[in-house]
This record gives C-alpha cells, sequence and structure tokens, in this order.
C-alpha cells in the first residue's frame, strides 16, 4: 500500500467515526450547554438539528482549506489536472468520510431526513471523488468544487432560528437570510461559468486526453450538481424575495397607522 492510499484511508476513516460522534454525542451535549431551546425540541428536531451541526463543522472545515487549496497551493495550481498535494487529497477525503456518514445517517432516520436529492448529491460527489483519492487527478477541481460548502453555515442557521421560533423579521433572521442568499450564489451559481470554461480550455488537449473514462465523470457529476444548485438557488431566491415583499408590506402597513401616508 503506497503512502497516498495509507494517507487516503486513514483521513477517510477519522473523518467517518470523528462525525459520527459528533452526530451521535457531541452535538447533544453542545447544543443543550450553548441553545436552553435545544432541549424543548421534539425527537424529530433534534436529529435534524444535529444533522445540521455535522454538516455546519464540516462546511466550515472543508470549505475554508479549500480556500486556502485554491488560492495558495502550489503543486495544485500549476496543474489543476494532475497535480497533486497531500493537503488537497486529504481535504478530498475529509468530504468524502462526512458524506458516507451522512448517508448512513440519511438511511438510519429517512422518515426524519430522508431527501433524495441528498442521496444524488452525495453519491454524485462520492462517485467523482473516488476518482480524485483513487488516481490523484483532478484535486484542484473538487477542491473548487468543495468552496460551494461555505454557504452550508448559513442555510443550517436558517434552519437553527427557525427551530427555535426566532419571528422571520429579527435582524438576525434578515442579515443571515441576505448573507445566505449571497454567499450560495457566490459559490453555487457564479462559480459555474469560470468552470465549465476551464473545461472547454483544455478540453482535447494531452492532460485532458490522458485522463480517458474519468473526463465523463467530471462532466457528468459536475452537471448533476450543477443542475441541484441552480434549483435549491431558485427555491432560496424566492424564499428571499418573499420576505422582502413582506417586510415592505409591514413598513407600508405601519405606515399608514402613524398617519405617514400622503
Amino acid at each position: 500500500m503506497d503512502t497516498n492510499t495509507k494517507l487516503v484511508i486513514s483521513t477517510l476513516c477519522t473523518s467517518f467515526f470523528t462525525f459520527q460522534l459528533l452526530f451521535h454525542f457531541v452535538s447533544y451535549w453542545f447544543s443543550a450547554k450553548v441553545s436552553p431551546g435545544f432541549n424543548n425540541l421534539s425527537f424529530e428536531k433534534k436529529i435534524e438539528w444535529n444533522s445540521r451541526i455535522v454538516s455546519t463543522c464540516h462546511s466550515l472545515l472543508v470549505g475554508i482549506f479549500g480556500l486556502y487549496i485554491f488560492f495558495f497551493d502550489e503543486a495544485t495550481i500549476a496543474d489543476p489536472l494532475w497535480g497533486q498535494s497531500s493537503l488537497a487529497t486529504m481535504n478530498i477525503a475529509t468530504a468524502s468520510g462526512y458524506l458516507i456518514s451522512d448517508l448512513l445517517i440519511l438511511i438510519l432516520y429517512w422518515k426524519v431526513i430522508g431527501d433524495k436529492y441528498f442521496i444524488i448529491h452525495h453519491c454524485a460527489a462520492l462517485y467523482a471523488y473516488y476518482f480524485v483519492m483513487k488516481d490523484g487527478v483532478l484535486a484542484y477541481i473538487a477542491n473548487f468544487r468543495l468552496l460551494a460548502e461555505l454557504s452550508s453555515p448559513f442555510v443550517n442557521q436558517r434552519w437553527f432560528f427557525e427551530a427555535l421560533k426566532y419571528p422571520k423579521f429579527s435582524k438576525a433572521n434578515v442579515i443571515n437570510g441576505i448573507l445566505m442568499t449571497v454567499v450560495f450564489f457566490v459559490v453555487r451559481i457564479v462559480a459555474i461559468p469560470p468552470l465549465y470554461g476551464f473545461m472547454y480550455s483544455v478540453y482535447g488537449t494531452e492532460p485532458y486526453r490522458r485522463l480517458g473514462l474519468i473526463q465523463c465523470s467530471w462532466i457528468s457529476t459536475c452537471v448533476v450538481l450543477d443542475v441541484m444548485n441552480v434549483m435549491w438557488m431558485i427555491k432560496i431566491s424566492k424564499g428571499c424575495m418573499k420576505v422582502i415583499s413582506l417586510i415592505r408590506q409591514e413598513k407600508a402597513n405601519n405606515s399608514l397607522q402613524n398617519g405617514k401616508v400622503d
């Protein structure tokens, strides 16, 4: 077993068991300490709460390392198709360990948090990451895709506010909603054209031809994930517009009550 394989297996297993530990034990203890409202939640809500705590931890971890790799990892920047680095490989293995862990949790608690789109998302990502870890290809591209995870903490925070029955128009809720929409758009939608532009620029080159069948895996998984990102972006945009409309309506009503309308 070569060094890279050992690194992948050890990181992936450590990631899997760490996120399982976070879900089943750490989140219960931490959430009860930080948020008194956690203890008042139903069993079903607690399951989803813990799932989202784990999701946030994973997103921050791989997202921050992904940013570092995107800007400073010389080996993968110099050769986005075939460049390798231990940090990039570890980040992909960490994400893969989380995805396997989350798939297991989704299956175990399917009636509570089961979602067919998450299953599709996780399987598509794992399919792509398999080639990165096995063949050491597209590490830079895979880590670029992981930047999309930087939007997840805001999406999860929105759910936490809702579970704790925060007013929809509270300052914290509105600010998080705006940040969620902006960050989601930047890391998941704005990132789409440059990615496919890069694909087009390397198409037919010698490094691209060397990928072989991995070419189809790269393109197909990106298409699946980006279609889902666009669907989620539309849903988030509709929710954001609805909130803005309600805020305007409330302000108009307040103005009428105060006699400020001409």
